[in-house]
């Protein structure tokens, strides 16, 4: 007697690995950027002392960073266009972000000048400055691609804008408790200033060139201009001017730094308010999407 043939819907198929990887994306595409992302951080670590060798070796590791992403879209998500890093939109978008990051930056050293919150201020190194430009470059990136790149697109694409922004804001901040000089407010605050501000302006730009130039010159103003140390690290960057602030800790920000300080929070919060409303008007906030539909 032969075997009935089973109906063409019953029969057993393999499913294409690339279907496989895809139902993963999240944990796959997060590990492995995190894991990329330590590393960077370790080279970036390990040349900060020759600021020449930094620079180029920061640069290098962040356009590495870009490609891993690149690839990482194609072999997991089966995605070959990656609309996020389009080429149109990289000088523009990159070139927007510094200008509002330096000028963000800006406002705030200008508000704890103002409020008496300056100690004093020195010449630092040129070539210092030229280093942390590697460096802050390299860590935009990564930070970029890991916190907006994977889990903001991804879990937009399920729990909408609102609740993406809100939760990866709070992880972006919950991150940085690892620092030295870290406390509870500090990592809140940075969660609520810059998780939300870099989330809002790639919710406007729906590209990471924005938020990248815009992370990078916030950095860069942070460390590489004044010459603080970036959030509750315990390593005084060789910047262009050495900057010490004294004062109370909501004006200063205390131990970790400015992006603690309640101006910090004022500015921040402004420019996201700003990108978001213009991100409504243009249709770019995306509800949340209902099981079963």
């Amino acid at each position: 007697m032969e075997p009935t043939a089973l109906p063409e819907d019953s029969r057993p198929s393999a499913e294409p690995s690339a279907n496989r990887l895809r139902r993963f994306r999240f944990p796959v595409l997060f590990a492995s950027l995190f894991v990329l992302m330590l590393g960077v951080v370790g080279v970036d670590t390990l040349v900060a002392p020759i600021p020449l060798l930094a620079l180029p070796v920061g640069i290098g590791l962040a356009i590495a960073g870009i490609a891993c992403y690149r690839w990482l879209s194609r072999k997991v998500e089966a995605r070959e266009d990656v609309p996020e890093l389009a080429a149109p939109q990289r000088w523009p978008g990159l070139r927007k972000g510094v200008l509002l990051g330096l000028g963000l930056f800006g406002a705030l050293m200008l508000l704890i000048v103002v409020f008496g919150g300056l100690d004093g201020m020195s010449w630092g190194s040129f070539a210092g400055a030229l280093g942390l430009v590697g460096m802050m470059f390299s860590v935009a990136v990564m930070e970029e691609l890991l916190f907006r790149g994977v889990l903001f697109r991804i879990l937009e694409e399920r729990a909408g804008t609102v609740i993406s922004l809100v939760a990866s804001s709070l992880l972006f901040g919950a991150t940085h408790l690892v620092n030295v000089n870290a406390t509870l407010w500090g990592a809140l605050s940075i969660g609520l200033t810059g998780g939300a501000m870099l989330a809002a302006a790639y919710v406007l730009t729906r590209s990471l060139w924005f938020p990248i130039g815009l992370h990078f010159a916030w950095n860069f103003a942070h460390a590489g201009l004044f010459g603080i140390a970036v959030s509750g690290s315990n390593d005084v960057p060789n910047g262009l001017l050495h900057t010490t602030l004294s004062g109370p800790a909501v004006l200063t920000g205390g131990s970790f730094g400015p992006e603690a300080s309640l101006f910090a929070l004022l500015v921040c919060l402004a420019a996201t308010v700003v990108l978001l409303r213009k991100a409504a008007r243009s249709g770019q906030i995306r509800a949340r999407v209902q099981r079963g539909k």
